[in-house]
This record gives structure tokens, C-alpha cells and sequence, in this order.
């Protein structure tokens, strides 16, 4: 067994400021030897990150095939197929039985749903990248054994989760649902209201009791054990309840979260934490922790609404402000770049970083280009926005718009390469990656806003798009691989590079990249307007896409143009 029990131990006194001396007293020697359990079964993979890392982010049935091959087996030959070295995480969104929310309502953690595949499946996808799990750790589905066993009143499960008065007065708790937030269940010993943040079929676990602590751990290491190089915490602001508060990002959650970092570092140091944190910049970036011992990866959730402000627009003043923000946090601490996930574009990131009409002008686009607003409910019983639900490619491209394909795919490859360059790793959506758009039979099939950029693809029919390279599908995934291969080969995009946003105006993106450990520069310019723009080059560069030598001096981006320049030699 593992001795956390020392004085010094940091987890013991993360134990202690949660649940206080006597209980973690208990609770560690319980740790430790889970943590022993695990130390010697999970096998040891790459850890770090460098500038030839990327994450794709996917369904496992995205893409579908023929009767009687698994899924996970249709993606996997999908990726070796089409993108070779040019993605190295894979995010399978929820692979778990489930019951509502395409997967987030989970009835089992430890096991593969029949339809996906199966565990073998996903020790063959992790043979050739570096998985990424879903660790859906706030909550379980009503259909769980968890939920059966509270009902039963069995005492493995007892207060599992948190019964309330439903008289109680929760009007301080945040609410990102126009939902209730207590829901009635019968069990053996009568009606239960149940604090439920999302759904009626999502309960929330009750983290004060220490055995819901020791049994997530135990899931978390089992994921480790099953292949995990990186584990999402969802919706892991809610994780602890204090009535009289908002419920979501109090001191216990930050603890928790460490702790779980803490178990990983002893018994799996490669397994990555990354935090799903749908919140305002000032708050996402607190899930770093102190000097990055909290989460290693957050996600960049301002990036999305302000690079299709910037390209509404044609001019990336806001997002230029924004992305001097982002500091260098540490060596095991970086963000992930995105532009899109499985759910809408955040619209929370934004406030203070836009105005509220510059916020009501995104909703608008959102319903003009054939999406949607999904809202949260205020205290005072408003509605705000939460997310704009419409595929990118749409978000950049008005659907209505006769516009040339060419130039569709310019302007989209434009808001794709912005990530790339920045200080972090880049999350690529696979449905960006692929250039699809609003799907309006899924939105009409489910009912559900956020099925507009969820839409299942048949792998032949895939990939007969693909093999018209003149087809909006194959400009687009063949742009992206080429910027992507190109990133890989240069070391001044490593996610710990130094990082500057020059001033070339408000119409340039502008970054500039440099390795110290290499000595190599790239300057990132991004014209995200529909009108060339003259910029001063401060001296000569080599344009790693292929223009040629740029001279210092004036020079001229064209609409939508990207060029990045690595020192002359």
C-alpha cells in the first residue's frame, strides 16, 4: 500500500480541507491502497506534448459502416486511412450505455456500448494515438445501478445522492438549464427530491459522501488501466454543492479536481487532465490551479464566439486583446485550441470580452445562417444566451450567401489555422475537420438544438466526397491536413513557445511564435477581412505555406489570407 498518511502529504490535506481531519484520516489509507491496486496494472505510455500534437474530437459512431463492423473499427480505419501523423489524441466522446444526451447520461462507466464496439476495439485505437476519455464524473443516468440501489435503499448506495426539501430555496444555485433543478423519484423508503443540474435523467452525485469519492477514483483508474492518455472531467464546475452559494466552482471542486491530479501522478503521471469549464475567461483559467498543479489542459472556450466575431466583422481587435492574455503557465500546463466541440459555441466565454449588443448580433447570426440559442435561466428568472447551436462552417459562411466555394473554404481554413498557431495544443472537431454543415434532419429527427452538429455519416458515402477533390468535404480536410503536417514541422509552434500578438492592425491576426530551445520565429499573420490589407513586415520571412520569400517592408495580405513567415535564412 501507498503511504499518503504522512504529514507532508498533499493529498492528505487536500482530504482534510474537504472533509476535515477525521474523515480524511479515513480516507486516505483507502486512496493509497487503490492507488496500489492500479500503480502496477496500468501500462506506461508518451506523456508530454510538442508541436506534432493534435486532438481530434469525435462521436464513436460519427462515422458508421457496413452491417457488422464496429464503429470504433470503421473511425480508427477512417483516421489511419485519411490523416496519418496529422492527429495524435483522439477524444471518443461518451462511449459508455447510456440513456439521454447522446451519451452524458451514463448507466454504466465501465463498459463500451455493444454498438460501438468493445474494449479490444479500443486497445487497437490506442495502439496508434493517445485516447482521450470522457470522464462524466458529475452525474449518472436515473437507469445507473447507482440510481437502482439508492431506490432499493441498498447501504452501498445511500446518500449517493443529494435529497432535498423540495420546499428548499436554491434560487442562488447557477443554472445553465430552463430546467428544474429538483426532480421527484420513488424509492423503497418514499419520494426523493434530487438535485439534478442538467436533467431529470442526469442525478448529480453527492461528492460528501467519501465512498462516491473512492468509487470515481476507482473509475478513473480503471480508465487509465483501459488505455486512457487524457481524461475530460465534464461539467466538472458543479462537482460540489454548498446551498446559500451559485454551486459551481467552489474551493472543494478545485480540491477535488487536484486530488484526482494527484492520484493520476502516482499511479498514471501520463494520464493528461483536461476540464470542461463553459464558463467566462477569469474562471476557466482558475482550473490551471496554482502554477498548473490543478488541470494540465483547459479548453480555450472564448477562442470560438471571438474568431467568428472577428471574421462577422473583419476585424479581430477583441480577439487580438483576448489572446494577449494568454500567459505561459508551466511546463505540464498548456490550453486547447478550439473552434468547435459536439456542443454549440459558448456564448458565457464572451461576457466582458463583447458587448451585450455585439452578444445579441452573434444569437442573430446563429438563427439567420438556420441555427439557434440555447439559454440558461437567470436568478431573476431571464434568459441569457449559454451556446449558439450551428455547425462552424456555417457560423463562418452564411448558408444563404451565393458565394464561390473556394472562397467558403478560404474563409473557413482562415478560423481553423488561428488555433494552430496559438501557445496550447489544437482540438479539432471532426466534423471541422471534415467541413460539414448545419444538419437539419438531425435538429428535426431528436428534437434538440445542439443535433444540428452531431449529424452520423456513412462511411461510403464519405468517402465518395472525398474522392472528388473538387467537393466541399475534400477542399476542406485536405487544407486542413496540409496545415496541420505543416505546424508539425515546426518547432516554433511547440505548445510551450514564447508568444506575442503583435499590432498590424485591426483586419491582421497576428502571432508571433518563438522556441527558445531552437532558436526558430514564426510570425502567424490572419487577414480576416474581405479586403487586401498592407502590413509592415519588420524583416525578411520564408512563408511556410509555400508564397515564397516575403521582404521586409510592405506587403499586402489578400481577403482572407494566411501567411506564416519563419525567419530568412
Amino acid at each position: 500500500m501507498i503511504d499518503l498518511t504522512t504529514p507532508d502529504s498533499p493529498l492528505l490535506n487536500r482530504l482534510r480541507a474537504v472533509y476535515g481531519d477525521t474523515v480524511a484520516a479515513e480516507l486516505a489509507p483507502a486512496i493509497g491502497q487503490l492507488v496500489a491496486n492500479y500503480a502496477g496494472r496500468i501500462p506506461p505510455r508518451p506523456a508530454g506534448w510538442s508541436e506534432r500534437d493534435a486532438l481530434l474530437i469525435t462521436y464513436g459512431d460519427t462515422i458508421t459502416g457496413a452491417d457488422g463492423v464496429a464503429p470504433l473499427t470503421v473511425l480508427h480505419d477512417f483516421l489511419r486511412r485519411h490523416c496519418q501523423r496529422a492527429i495524435s489524441f483522439v477524444h471518443l466522446l461518451p462511449f459508455y450505455p447510456f440513456t439521454s444526451d447522446d451519451g452524458f447520461s451514463v448507466t454504466d462507466f465501465r463498459q463500451v456500448r455493444a454498438d460501438l464496439g468493445n474494449w479490444d476495439d479500443l486497445a487497437r485505437l490506442a495502439d496508434d494515438y493517445r485516447l482521450v476519455f470522457d470522464g462524466v464524473i458529475n452525474h449518472v443516468s436515473e437507469a445507473s445501478d447507482y440510481m437502482k440501489k439508492y431506490r432499493a435503499g441498498d447501504p452501498a448506495c445511500a446518500d449517493f445522492f443529494i435529497a432535498l426539501d423540495p420546499a428548499t430555496d436554491t434560487s442562488s444555485v447557477l443554472r445553465t438549464r430552463n430546467l428544474p433543478l429538483l426532480h421527484d423519484y420513488p424509492t423503497a423508503s418514499g419520494v426523493k427530491w434530487l438535485w439534478t443540474t442538467f436533467s431529470r435523467d442526469q442525478l448529480d452525485l453527492n461528492y460528501r459522501n467519501p465512498r462516491v469519492l473512492l468509487e470515481i477514483l476507482d473509475v478513473l483508474l480503471f480508465y487509465a488501466r483501459h488505455g486512457a492518455a487524457m481524461v475530460r472531467l465534464d461539467a466538472i464546475p458543479y462537482l460540489w454543492k454548498e446551498l446559500g452559494t451559485s454551486c459551481a466552482h467552489l474551493p472543494q471542486t478545485h480540491e477535488l479536481i487536484k486530488l484526482i491530479r494527484d492520484v493520476y501522478d502516482l499511479a498514471a503521471p501520463h494520464v493528461l487532465l483536461l476540464t470542461e469549464t463553459n464558463v467566462p475567461h477569469r474562471e476557466n483559467i482558475k482550473y490551471f490551479g496554482a502554477a498548473g498543479d490543478e488541470a494540465q489542459m483547459i479548453y480555450n472556450f472564448s477562442l470560438p464566439p471571438l474568431i467568428v466575431w472577428s471574421l462577422l466583422k473583419g476585424d479581430a481587435a477583441i480577439l487580438s486583446e483576448w489572446a494577449r492574455s494568454l500567459a505561459f503557465i508551466g511546463p505540464r500546463a498548456t490550453y486547447l485550441n478550439i473552434t468547435a466541440t459536439h456542443d454549440g459555441i459558448g456564448m458565457r466565454p464572451t461576457e466582458g470580452l463583447l458587448s451585450e449588443p455585439a452578444r445579441a448580433e452573434l444569437v442573430q447570426l446563429a438563427r439567420d445562417r438556420g441555427g439557434d440559442m440555447t439559454g440558461k435561466r437567470n436568478h431573476d428568472g431571464t434568459v441569457s444566451p449559454y451556446e449558439l447551436n450551428l455547425s462552424y462552417f456555417d457560423a463562418i459562411n452564411d448558408p444563404r450567401a451565393a458565394e464561390p466555394l473556394e472562397l467558403q473554404v478560404r474563409r473557413f481554413l482562415l478560423s481553423q489555422a488561428i488555433p494552430l498557431t496559438l501557445i496550447g495544443l489544437p482540438g479539432i472537431y471532426l466534423h471541422s475537420l471534415l467541413g460539414s454543415r448545419n444538419d437539419y434532419a438531425g435538429v428535426q429527427r431528436t428534437g434538440r438544438a445542439r443535433s444540428i452538429n452531431r449529424q452520423q455519416l456513412t462511411v461510403s458515402v464519405l468517402e465518395s466526397e472525398l474522392a472528388d477533390r473538387a467537393s466541399l468535404r475534400a477542399r476542406v480536410l485536405s487544407g486542413y491536413l496540409r496545415l496541420l503536417k505543416i505546424r508539425g514541422n515546426e518547432s516554433a509552434f511547440h505548445p510551450d513557445a514564447r508568444q506575442e500578438i503583435p499590432d498590424h492592425g485591426p483586419a491582421i491576426f497576428a502571432v508571433r511564435r518563438q522556441n527558445p530551445a531552437t532558436g526558430r520565429a514564426v510570425l502567424a499573420l490572419h487577414n480576416v477581412s474581405a479586403a487586401p490589407v498592407t502590413v509592415s513586415l519588420p524583416e525578411d520571412g520564408h512563408d511556410l505555406l509555400g508564397t515564397g520569400i516575403w521582404p521586409a517592408g510592405r506587403a499586402i495580405l489578400q481577403p482572407y489570407q494566411i501567411v506564416w513567415l519563419a525567419r530568412a535564412v
